[in-house]
């Protein structure tokens, strides 16, 4: 059975405990020679992008969303919302993150009580501030057409997932994104960006090293369960999810999956304007959340693809279920 979770102020720690003989990503820069960071990309499974994003615009979308979620009661009386201070008189239970499961009787997380919360969280994924200034911002796209040599073909999804994370509640677990696009080609790119600086112990991504190698292995193993059942090519791909969580995590438990695969957990100490891009079968998960300035975690994930390839078109239209529950 898994431990409560609790606020600690400093502690970097994962659902199973505090992480411990933790590495750092490799930090990189947009400047440096684009065959420099494909090489890096290909060998790590990601890079991280210091300062690619202007400051200034990642604080306007950080403002943009507190203000408009201010009214449930989630921020400090008498702060400025770009600052997402969490209001210490409330119970981090009314305020749960997308993305994280613990879904309540209506089938969202927090029930009833995080109604009105939750509700607003969802709907700013569709406000111009974000899917149209942030999402589509310029900074973001014209260097992804570069690094992928899509060109004009890059094509940002409109299924993205807008994260909060409050001080003290559950984080995002094992996973790869290629689970959440499985009717398309494993050549998509994640940009993760924090909006809004976040501390060590702050709540944010956590990569496992050299962890493209072990996601893809997840999904070869997948395949091969698949083709015993002898399904159908599209009734594989929904089976897959069959061999992992109902959130579609590979499990909820970092350090148990780390000890498993005997390999460490990549930390960072993120800044707005940081972007990290991944594969889709690089392992990620978060921290939980112990800022001791008590600062809301806010990021949210954008998912680009070659549109002269296959790709996940559900992804696309923006119909599906965002990657919420």
């Amino acid at each position: 059975m898994q431990p409560p979770l609790e606020f600690r102020p400093h502690t970097l720690a994962v659902n199973d405990g505090p992480l411990q003989d933790v590495k750092f990503l490799h930090q990189s820069c947009s400047t440096e020679p684009m065959e420099t960071l494909r090489q890096r990309y290909e060998e790590d499974g990601y890079i991280f992008l210091k300062g690619l994003l202007p400051r200034a615009d990642v604080l306007k979308a950080r403002h943009d969303y507190f203000a408009m979620m201010q009214q449930t009661g989630v921020l400090q009386e008498s702060t400025e919302p770009v600052h997402g201070i969490f209001n210490p008189l409330k119970s981090p239970a009314e305020f749960p993150g997308i993305g994280a499961g613990g879904a309540g009787k209506n089938g969202r997380p927090g029930g009833e009580k995080a109604a009105q919360f939750v509700d607003l969280a969802i709907e700013a994924h569709y406000r111009d501030w974000y899917a149209e200034d942030f999402c589509r911002h310029p900074a973001l796209l014209e260097f992804i057409a570069r690094f992928t040599g899509w060109d004009t073909n890059t094509l940002g999804l409109r299924r993205s997932l807008l994260r909060n994370n409050i001080p003290g509640t559950k984080p995002i677990g094992v996973h790869y994104d290629q689970i959440f696009l499985r009717h398309g080609e494993p050549t998509s790119v994640t940009a993760w960006v924090p909006i809004g600086d976040i501390k060590l112990c702050g709540g944010g991504l956590i990569y496992l090293e050299n962890g493209d190698p072990v996601g893809v292995a997840c999904e070869e193993d997948f395949k091969k369960k698949a083709n015993a059942t002898e399904l159908t090519d599209e009734e594989a791909k929904d089976a897959f999810n069959s061999n992992m969580m109902a959130t579609g995590l590979l499990s909820e438990l970092p350090l148990e999956f780390a000890r498993m695969n005997q390999r460490s957990w990549l930390v960072a100490e993120y800044e707005a304007g940081d972007v990290v891009l991944h594969k889709p079968h690089t392992i990620h998960a978060s921290t939980i959340n112990n800022d001791p300035d008590r600062v809301i975690r806010l990021a949210t994930d954008l998912r680009f693809v070659d549109s002269s390839r296959p790709f996940d078109r559900v992804c696309w239209t923006g119909q599906c279920t965002i990657c919420s529950y």
